[in-house]
């Protein structure tokens, strides 16, 4: 579909030089001189590589639409994670590279994912936005210490730091934001 320089918004993916790329950030740009346009910073969905590209309103781009289809996390093999089909059954593995490397260590066994593709060719995958996980290591409460750094360093099941309230102890599940890493609330159950 066909769409506007300047009506790209962050999240469209477009054909660009015979490559699809997301939109990342955008940014209007109306110069002193010259017509407006469009500063969009552009993510290859195949190679990770980042684009700073200008769109005037008077060019046109192919807007892409991309296949989403919910799959169940099975498991993995070295660098091969292997999906199914919720509906299907079928089966498909994908490369450690495609999940990305700070999204694979949120995958858990049973998780439901949504893979998109396009033209039956996986390219990426979103993960649901929060996920639970247990703390394995927390610091000790400082006595004393002030409300207002109410935060302690820990280290989650899958390797990673993150900061959580002076509550939470070794061993607590804790929700975790899968976007930045970030401290949600505890985990209910």
């Amino acid at each position: 579909m066909k769409i506007n320089g300047n009506s790209i918004r962050p999240g469209n993916v477009i054909e660009h030089q015979n490559r699809l790329w997301r939109a990342v950030k955008i940014q209007h740009t109306q110069p002193g001189k010259g017509g407006a346009y469009l500063q969009v910073e552009l993510k290859d969905l195949r190679s990770g590589t980042k684009l700073n590209e200008r769109f005037r309103s008077s060019e046109t781009v192919e807007q892409v639409r991309l296949d989403q289809k919910e799959f169940q996390y099975l498991y993995a093999e070295g660098d091969m994670h292997t999906f199914m089909d919720t509906e299907t059954y079928d089966q498909i593995s994908l490369n450690a590279d495609l999940i990305g490397e700070d999204r694979v260590i949120y995958l858990q066994d049973g998780m439901s994912v949504v893979i998109e593709s396009f033209e039956d060719d996986p390219i990426g995958l979103n993960l649901p936005t929060q996920v639970a996980l247990e703390v394995v290591e927390a610091d000790a409460v400082v006595k004393g210490q002030t409300a207002a750094s109410s935060a302690k360093p820990a280290l989650l099941e899958n390797g990673i730091r993150t900061s959580v309230p002076p509550h939470i102890e070794t061993g607590t599940r804790v929700m975790i934001n899968t976007e930045d890493g970030s401290y949600v609330e505890r985990a209910k159950g």
